[in-house]
């Protein structure tokens, strides 16, 4: 039981750091740590990640006020943005769903 468990937590981890990963690449972030270094780290993809949604979240708002205030005509691009930046939330919830269930399941562990 604890062997079968622990690949799946394996498995989950592989999966959380590939869609990381991938995140990384969508957005143009870059996997490297402040030193420099290449070697991954998750909290720093994590961080990164939730900053890339962010500039996704505020550049839609900033569409949506050019829409509002009459300063710009493209509702279409605005409201894409905004839904672009909404699936990027969801997703990230998502990924933080996963990782709060593999913490779950390390905690349930027996020791």
């Amino acid at each position: 039981m604890g062997i079968e468990i622990a690949g799946q937590i394996k498995a989950d981890l592989a999966a959380l750091t590939n869609e990381a990963q991938r995140l990384a690449i969508a957005s143009s972030v870059e996997l490297a740590t402040p030193s420099g270094q290449t070697d991954f780290s998750f909290a720093q993809t994590m961080k990164n990640a939730i900053q890339g949604v962010d500039a996704q979240d505020q550049a839609a708002a900033v569409k949506m006020a050019d829409v509002d205030s009459g300063k710009s005509d493209d509702l279409v691009g605005a409201m894409l943005a905004s839904q672009e930046a909404s699936l990027s939330f969801s997703m990230l919830m998502q990924v933080r769903n996963k990782v709060m269930g593999a913490v779950d399941e390390l905690i349930k562990l027996p020791v």
